[in-house]
């Protein structure tokens, strides 16, 4: 907290407006959460691995593919429109991004993603917003599939106000990426260690502007990309200028860094084991064990 009168004054103001704001948007967006405890106190050390869709995942496909089978295992985004979605066989699968629930009928990415999905032969929990809950019910049919839900709610304000809100699962830090839906997921679901994989966030390394002021930004990741998808995303990055791009990938980065706050407030060991990662939040190591 700030020391002076009028920097206190600033910070209540700014922490005021913002829970002003927070209560605002739970009251339009929030909904019922379906997420319950499902990891008993007996089972505290039973970790989960969350697959980010980052290049390095690529080595722990192929080196680690028997412990990722015996593992609770979290997959993202589009991974279930590569191979080795069929071999891992995710226990969840996060969904947050409008983006899935309003283009399955333009994008042919997503409407194979959908349809890799609702074939599945095996039990998984999808986790996706509560305001896509109608959306999800027309998309998915596949009685394999369990439909939770979770609230894509952005909360800030006093910290006593967003850990409170955290606790009642009435949002989350700023969900600028899927990771963060991710990583609050699992710990709503009573994980108390939870490890990071594929989540190399490398976008600095990859952002440039062309010669027409136009922001430029790979998105790498473990599996070949596809170029419709590629097109999308650079489409959306010329619509903004670079300060934008910037400020968005340091909202990313400052939540996990509130999450770090929260996982560690709650007992919880959020493990980075990604080589390389930008991530700068949460403990790093090199590997990952889970029991037999």
């Amino acid at each position: 907290m700030p020391k002076s009168i009028a920097d206190r004054l600033s910070w209540f103001a700014t922490a005021l407006g913002s829970t002003a704001a927070t209560c605002l948007r739970m009251a339009v967006k929030s909904g019922h959460s379906g997420l319950r405890r499902v990891i008993g106190d007996g089972d505290s050390e039973r970790p989960i691995l969350i697959l980010g869709n980052g290049p390095s995942l690529k080595s722990n496909l192929e080196r680690d593919m028997g412990c990722l089978q015996r593992a609770d295992t979290m997959a993202v985004n589009f991974f279930a429109n590569s191979p080795e979605f069929m071999v891992v066989k995710p226990d969840y699968y996060v969904l947050a991004d409008p983006h899935f629930f309003d283009k399955a009928d333009s994008d042919p990415n997503v409407s194979k993603l959908i349809a890799n999905l609702n074939t599945i032969d095996f039990e998984m929990t999808l986790l996706i917003p509560a305001v896509a809950r109608g959306k999800a019910r027309r998309l998915f049919d596949n009685r394999q599939l369990t439909i939770e839900t979770f609230n894509f709610v952005a909360v800030e304000g006093f910290g006593w106000f967003e850990n409170m809100m955290f606790g009642l699962r009435c949002g989350m830090p700023r969900p600028r990426n899927v990771l963060v839906p991710a990583i609050m997921t699992a710990l709503w679901l009573g994980y108390k260690k939870i490890y990071l994989l594929g989540a190399d966030h490398s976008w600095l390394s990859t952002l440039s502007v062309n010669d027409n002021n136009e922001v430029v930004s790979v998105q790498p990741h473990f599996y070949k990309e596809d170029e419709r998808e590629v097109t999308r995303i650079r489409s959306e990055y010329v619509r903004h200028p670079l300060h934008e791009v910037l400020e968005s990938m340091m909202i990313a980065f400052r939540s996990y860094h509130r999450i770090r706050e929260y996982a560690d407030r709650e007992g919880v060991e959020v493990i980075n084991v990604t080589p390389g990662s930008m991530i700068d939040a949460f403990v790093r190591q090199k590997d990952f064990t889970v029991g037999d």
